[in-house]
């Protein structure tokens, strides 16, 4: 597809309306306006053709699963070339050849990545132990970063990473790809344009069904200390003999990973606050347990949180709720539902769905008029009903829309030619990750966490 093609699917992100809906006196100007803006902004992209001298060259440390995607697509947005690849397993390096060409540089040591000067960007798609170190050492040698959310791994760490960037003004990006959706683009126009009225609670959700879902991840048949990096990969952790689970399935275990709520609390965060403006929750309270992968892992596979949002300059105080259930029998689902005074919007990445109170004043409610039945002269008064069911509309992006991941890498590397900004800086995602991060703190602490969103610090009561 071209690169015309995807600024036309974008300024086809239209409104359909679902059968019944009324009221539309109001909505056409919100979404005629908010869409206007957007394909104005979409006119702005630059060139699609660049010279070999003229290319981004990028490399990936940390070549397994989510790190491949992540490479695949950057280099789909032109002008970007993968040139080198890092990670401590060696039949990922022999794969990375395979996929990308045997000329790509390989290694398991990410210092040779970061010493090499013919590298502009890398992507960090480690476990999430070593997203703070390689993300500091990276903007350090003058390289703009593609971190994975989220984007440390405990909450004392965030400093540094924020510290970097500033330090070095380099272009920094965390990897909660929704921040660049059509879906949560909309939804902040319609939440600052009063499609819902005045917010004051909101909710998400995040299933998952398959075993590879639940971090069941396979392990090669030649895993061993001969063919894995281990004594890197405990480094800057406790020290273990090895062990191929841990390090095939990192994310089951507290030393390396998050637990759901890192992987994935964290990109409801990201597009909470990416929609409202809101820079994080001042209380933090979690719950919930080892329901079913009882395999070893020392994390739960279902989590609920609960989060108290302040008032500030930009948004009224409302609450927030989430949960995550990795033993989803019905199949997996993901949304964030926001609710206002007036409505509410369930905002996914390529679509939000709106719902609108609907209200009729009393001189027009054909429900408060005594109605005759001719037939029968029997007579039927109807109680006055000042609220019907809600108005429902919704905004589609349309088909050949390259999505959210695409557009994250596309808005990375503009950043880097036009010495622009991204949507989740290195304070955006720090901001995101803390209340992912308390999360967990109050679910193994079985305590209500504090936290100073503007200040970024724990408060102890």
């Amino acid at each position: 597809m071209t690169e015309n093609s995807n600024n036309n699917s974008r300024r086809g992100f239209l409104t359909k309306l679902a059968k019944g809906v009324v009221g539309a006196s109001l909505l056409p100007n919100i979404i005629t306006a908010a869409d206007r803006r957007r394909s104005l902004e979409q006119l702005s992209r630059p060139k699609t053709n660049y010279s070999a001298n003229d290319q981004i060259q990028i490399a990936l440390i940390g070549a397994g699963g989510m790190g491949t995607a992540d490479a695949g697509t950057a280099i789909q947005v032109p002008g970007v070339k993968l040139v080198a690849a890092c990670d401590l397993y060696d039949g990922r390096l022999t794969d990375a050849k395979k996929k990308w060409g045997s000329d790509i540089y390989t290694t398991r040591d990410y210092k040779e990545i970061l010493e090499r000067k013919d590298i502009d960007a890398v992507i960090i798609a480690t476990p999430d132990s070593w997203h703070k170190d390689i993300s500091v050492a990276a903007m350090n040698k003058g390289k703009s970063v593609y971190c994975e959310k989220p984007m440390v791994h405990d909450i004392s760490e965030g400093a540094a990473v924020v510290e970097a960037q500033h330090k070095n003004k380099v272009v920094y990006q965390v990897g909660s790809q929704g921040v660049s959706s059509l879906g949560n683009e909309k939804a902040r126009q319609l939440l600052k344009d009063g499609a819902i009225g005045q917010l004051n609670y909101a909710e998400g959700f995040w299933a998952r069904m398959s075993p590879f879902g639940a971090w069941q991840y396979p392990i090669p048949a030649d895993a061993s200390p001969a063919t894995v990096g281990w004594d890197t990969f405990i480094a800057n952790n406790t020290k273990r003999a090895f062990d191929p689970l841990r390090f095939f399935r990192w994310r089951n275990y507290r030393d390396y990973g998050t637990g759901v709520s890192g992987d994935l609390f964290v990109h409801l965060f990201s597009s909470l606050h990416l929609v409202t403006g809101s820079v994080g929750p001042e209380k933090i309270m979690a719950t919930g347990g080892l329901r079913y992968w009882k395999d070893g892992r020392e994390v739960p596979d279902v989590m609920l949180g609960m989060f108290d949002y302040p008032q500030t300059d930009i948004h009224p105080p409302f609450n927030l709720s989430l949960r995550v259930n990795f033993v989803d029998g019905t199949g997996g689902t993901n949304y964030l539902r926001m609710v206002g005074s007036e409505g509410s919007m369930t905002v996914e990445w390529d679509k939000v769905t709106l719902y609108r109170n609907k209200t009729y004043a009393a001189t027009d409610d054909p429900l408060l008029k005594t109605k005759a039945q001719k037939d029968s002269g029997k007579q039927y008064v109807y109680e006055r009903k000042d609220m019907l069911p809600p108005d429902k509309m919704e905004y589609v992006a349309e088909e050949g829309y390259k999505g959210a991941h695409f557009d994250h890498f596309y808005n990375l590397f503009n950043a880097m030619r036009n010495n622009g900004k991204v949507s989740e800086d290195a304070l955006f995602g720090f901001r995101a990750a803390a209340p992912a991060l308390l999360c967990n703190d109050s679910y193994f602490q079985n305590k209500i966490m504090y936290w100073d969103p503007k200040n970024l610090k724990t408060i102890n009561k």
